[in-house]
């Protein structure tokens, strides 16, 4: 989500005090530096237990190490999860606007998460320059659902396929030629959206800890509860596990807030009914049309979707391998990124991008395996062949999701801090945080502020606090004098 611009492979010169102010946050946000003192201090029966179980901390927390496939699927399974219902929110939401069938619906959910699994499989190992082969999770944007459900609701939703595919390819292009831009996006401008992310995400957790947008019992003492086993769930299972089962507390917190749901009658069963053993996904379910005022809203968000992954690049790098991104990896997941939603447009679906739900679960848990996380993608890609297999994830409350992960955004937040922090506290860089943060944060909360601005403006920015301190930022960055130039005092006469 936020850019780096020069390719750097070293790693940071400082990590964040782990006393320093994590306070209850500190038993689930460990720094690296800690992380990798608890595995050299594992005791001997932590380590008689991974050997038992035959997944090590050190193989889950390496990229490339080698590990049984079907060893690997609760770990992928745990990012499928941390993802499945807001992977499929956009969709429900802009189909929804459109007035759509329930069998149009269907199709699209089904392409949702046939493309979310093949990108997240074209992140992990790549197709020429397609791809950042880092343990990325794809699924479908938040960030163009305005937009869509604009064009839905006036061209109609064959007006929004024809500009996925059109805005896809834009994307590619942006991704191919990132290292020609990204010097415009210093490490301070990529630790801005970083943060930015953090606090756009908050609100999500929160939402879905009440029960989800719109629900009708939305904050009641059922949602709340559900959400609270989840958490304490989550908590209790990270601070009473030894060794590698550690890394599954997401699971468990989500495993049991099912159960808990399914006690308190939460569980939906009805879209279990008349549900095909198998269906396959349909190419071109709708006929593409080019409509020059939905190619251009789309793709503009396509150009702030590529800062949005830049910095996603960027904040997996810093929380899972501890280093920057480099060049070629921030391009390719950019690239790849646009590939995958030109594909997702010829199946019918939205704009797909890297999941900071998954780099949040990175940052908790150090899981960044590209082989356990394929085993995820893998999941994906056959639960839209499945409809029953979708269909469970998709009966997951929302309060249940929201108790699991709302932990976790409060890592991409730290991590921001973290990178704020590498970039330097000088005066200039304070000066940039402080008035990208306060002018994309405040105002995106109070969005009337952008009422007199053109429609497209407002698709694109009025709620969107990372695209706004985005743009503040580079602008700031661009005509603010140097650090010596900032600082300078003008001279006294005599």
């Amino acid at each position: 989500m936020t850019p780096t611009d020069a390719p750097n492979t070293t790693a940071p010169t400082s990590d964040p005090d782990p006393s320093g102010g994590t306070g209850t946050l500190e038993s689930t946000v460990v720094t690296d530096e800690l992380k990798r003192d608890e595995a050299a201090a594992t005791p001997a029966e932590e380590r008689r237990e991974a050997k038992r179980s035959g997944v090590s901390f050190e193989t889950l927390s390496s990229l490339d190490a080698p590990v049984s496939f079907w060893k690997g699927i609760p770990f992928g399974l745990q990012h499928v999860l941390a993802m499945f219902v807001a992977n499929l929110a956009p969709i429900f939401l802009v189909a929804a606007a459109g007035n759509m069938s329930a069998t149009d619906s269907a199709k699209i959910i089904q392409s949702g998460l046939l493309v979310a699994g093949l990108g997240t499989c074209l992140q992990l190992y790549g197709v020429w320059r397609f791809g950042s082969r880092l343990p990325m999770v794809t699924g479908i944007s938040f960030t163009y659902v305005a937009a869509a459900i604009a064009i839905v609701s006036h061209q109609g939703y064959s007006a929004v396929v024809g500009a996925v595919i059109v805005g896809g390819l834009l994307e590619v292009v942006l991704g191919l030629t990132a290292k020609y831009w990204q010097r415009f996006v210093p490490p301070i401008v990529s630790a801005i959206v970083v943060t930015a992310i953090g606090f756009s995400l908050l609100s999500v957790g929160a939402e879905s800890f009440g029960g989800g947008a719109g629900a009708k019992d939305f904050g009641s003492w059922q949602n709340l509860t559900l959400g609270l086993i989840s958490l304490v769930a989550c908590l209790v299972f990270q601070l009473c596990m030894k060794g590698t089962a550690k890394q599954l507390s997401v699971l468990f917190g989500l495993l049991i807030g099912y159960v808990a749901a399914l006690c308190f009658g939460k569980v939906d069963f009805s879209g279990f009914a008349h549900l095909q053993v198998m269906s396959l996904p349909s190419v071109m379910p709708f006929k593409p049309e080019f409509d020059w005022g939905a190619i251009v809203s789309i793709g503009l968000l396509y150009v702030v979707s590529s800062v949005e992954v830049l910095g996603d690049t960027a904040a997996l790098t810093k929380v899972g391998l501890d280093r920057e991104p480099t060049q070629r990896e921030t391009a390719g997941a950019i690239a790849g990124d646009g590939l995958i939603s030109s594909v997702s447009g010829v199946f019918g679906c939205l704009p797909l991008t890297s999941f900071a739900q998954n780099i949040g679960l990175v940052a908790m848990t150090k899981v960044v395996n590209r082989k356990v996380i394929l085993s995820g993608g893998v999941l994906l890609i056959l639960a839209s062949f499945v409809p029953a297999i979708s269909e469970v994830f998709n009966s997951m409350p929302q309060a249940v999701l929201g108790g699991c992960t709302i932990m976790m955004f409060g890592n991409i937040i730290l991590s921001g801090f973290q990178m704020i922090s590498d970039a330097g506290y000088t005066q200039r860089n304070i000066t940039i945080a402080a008035l990208s943060l306060t002018i994309g944060i405040g105002f995106t909360q109070v969005s009337s502020i952008f009422e007199h601005f053109p429609p497209l403006f407002q698709s694109i920015f009025a709620s969107n606090c990372i695209a706004v301190a985005f743009v503040v930022a580079v602008i700031l960055n661009v005509f603010l004098p140097s650090e010596e130039h900032f600082l300078a005092t003008p001279k006294q006469t005599k």
